[in-house]
């Protein structure tokens, strides 16, 4: 069934803020949920604005076309600000920063995607704000403006009309969200399914990867532990095993976990068994089976480790997924 015609009633523009080197796909990927929701009967009118209204050159190093100075937009619906490497151990162009700052105040909501919350808190637009953005980078985001309470491990957060997101393809999440806050379920279902992307992640839902992808340096006395937690996640892990393990005593053990890896033995050890059970359930397994193999001893302490991380049942979670791939 072909999607409805768009709504000619309440458009709503978006715009994106786009400067040298930003992530293409932090733009592009968000921009074409929009476009897509416009296919199913919303209304966004969707621009791309840059601080001197030039074309930019992404991180790709293609040309994205822009259309306007940020300082040439008098009202909007939403501006997302988006990321790129340049913005994390550099200044940031302070003309990007205050042309931010200014157009903050003519849009109903504000928006970053990954990086992009570097600009908004050079701009004081995070002070006193929850924020979230690359794993990678959080920690340093805290450490630079300490008047944001940093969530480190969350796919999106929302503070008010503000919202921020973590790496690259969270952006697409955020979009979704922003849909389904103007839209609705539905909608924001068929918008899922026609891109083929999961149906929505749950902002407070875990960077998964933030975890399981820092791996300690190659020599680190850490490595001895961490295989081992990857290799058999159900396995014994307890701070005392993994010290062993490591030739290390429990304090040395805690006290590089977190020097090197930025949590502790315990945190690191579920995160590894939640991902395990992710892949249980998406291979078709049940709850019972996935929190069996995954370590996590019964389906109801899955059940709690779920929901405080992703937001969801592991039964909602297995639906969604199904949902997902069937579209």
């Amino acid at each position: 069934m072909p999607p409805p015609p768009p709504s000619t009633q309440g458009h709503r523009r978006v715009v994106f803020v786009v400067f040298d080197g930003v992530k293409l796909l932090d733009a592009a990927g968000a921009a074409e949920v929009f476009a897509e929701a416009n296919r199913f009967g919303a209304a966004y009118d969707i621009a791309m604005a840059s601080v001197d209204g030039a074309d930019v050159t992404t991180s790709v190093g293609t040309k994205l076309s822009v259309s306007e100075r940020v300082s040439e937009i008098e009202a909007a619906d939403t501006v997302i600000v988006a990321g790129g490497d340049n913005l994390v151990g550099q200044a940031i162009d302070p003309a990007l920063v205050d042309a931010v700052r200014d157009v903050s105040a003519r849009t109903r909501r504000l928006a970053s995607i990954c990086t992009g919350a570097f600009i908004l808190a050079r701009a004081g637009l995070l002070d006193g704000r929850r924020a979230t953005t690359h794993w990678r980078h959080a920690r340093l985001l805290a450490r630079a403006y300490p008047g944001i309470r940093v969530e480190p491990d969350a796919i999106f957060v929302r503070d008010g009309d503000v919202f921020t997101s973590a790496g690259v393809s969270s952006g697409i999440d955020l979009a979704l969200a922003l849909v389904e806050l103007d839209h609705g379920t539905d909608l924001v279902r068929e918008v899922a399914r026609s891109l083929v992307v999961y149906l929505k992640r749950a902002g407070g839902q875990s960077q998964f990867s933030a975890l399981v992808e820092a791996q300690p340096p190659p020599r680190s006395a850490l490595r001895a532990a961490t295989d081992a937690i990857a290799a058999d996640p159900a396995a014994d892990h307890s701070v005392r095993s993994l010290a062993a393990r490591a030739s290390l005593s429990t304090r040395q053990l805690t006290r590089l976990f977190h020097s090197e890896l930025g949590t502790t033995p315990a945190r690191y050890v579920e995160m590894i068994r939640l991902d395990a059970a992710r892949a249980a359930l998406d291979a078709g397994r049940s709850v019972g089976e996935s929190a069996r193999v995954a370590g996590f001893g019964s389906a109801e302490t899955l059940r709690r480790v779920f929901v405080e991380n992703l937001g969801v049942s592991p039964k909602a979670y297995r639906e969604r997924f199904r949902t997902a791939s069937r579209g």
